[in-house]
């Protein structure tokens, strides 16, 4: 946190939620992950700060704040670290940290769904930025597994645990093959479809839920599905994005299809 952030690129004042505002906004900002509104204002500032794209200080006041403030700061430096930090080695640290911070908090809250997907979202951004391959060498791929299927356990509605589920699986499959990440992963073609369905159902505004799934297919069957996949990117690339992480997952969609 010593140096100053880069500062996300499509500031908007839509973002910029007041109190009222963001108790009127929260079930659509987080219908993809089922966090309950806060009851310490602290707590909500490091969500109003994360939603309008001020990462650095929603980590800040996160972590000051504690307990449920963990979640706002972990989801914070992760979107931080996968989109804006140009530096390999610093959106390494930052992941590092998030998914350490994530970690302590489900331990310490074992029936908190979004702990324990903030816990594999981190570490799965992690292990995507060591490689894939050397993340299942070192035993991530058991860890995600456990965590994500611990988040749809304790809610079935967690639309990104979905999302990153069917991720994970797609990834494993196509790093191993299907029968090495059936047998060893517990990682299924059906299934990854299943999870990436299932939180399209739940949650068809999100852009990340769209994104996934498309990059799913292609991993899974290649040219085969790329009409599918290409059309799941013009949905995301086409909706309406209500914060500063939507954005920018909207924003890709669009480099993408470009």
């Amino acid at each position: 946190m010593a140096k100053k952030w880069t500062a996300f690129p499509h500031a908007s004042q839509s973002f910029a939620y007041d109190s009222a505002a963001i108790r009127k906004h929260w079930p659509r900002l987080h219908r993809g992950d089922t966090e309950p509104f806060p009851t310490d204002s602290q707590v909500l500032d490091a969500w109003r700060f994360h939603h309008a794209g001020d990462f650095q200080q929603a980590v800040a006041l996160g972590t000051a704040a504690g307990g449920a403030g963990i979640k706002a700061a972990v989801k914070a430096q992760v979107v931080y670290a996968q989109y804006l930090e140009k530096s390999a080695p610093a959106k390494l640290a930052l992941l590092e940290q998030a998914y350490g911070w994530a970690d302590a908090a489900r331990k310490a809250a074992p029936k908190d769904a979004n702990a324990h997907y903030l816990y594999a979202f981190a570490l799965g951004r992690y292990g995507q930025g060591i490689s894939v391959a050397k993340a299942l060498a070192q035993g991530f791929g058991g860890k995600i597994k456990e965590a994500l299927t611990t988040a749809i356990g304790l809610a079935p509605k967690h639309a990104e645990a979905h999302t990153a589920f069917g991720a994970y699986q797609s990834e494993v499959i196509d790093k191993v093959g299907a029968l090495v990440a059936g047998m060893t992963y517990g990682a299924k073609k059906d299934s990854a479809i299943e999870h990436f369905e299932t939180a399209l159902k739940i949650f068809p505004e999100s852009p990340i839920a769209h994104m996934e799934h498309a990059n799913g297919l292609l991993r899974l069957f290649g040219k085969a599905r790329i009409d599918e996949a290409t059309r799941l990117y013009e949905a995301a690339a086409a909706l309406r994005p209500m914060d500063a992480m939507e954005r920018l997952d909207v924003e890709l969609a669009k480099s993408e299809l470009d």
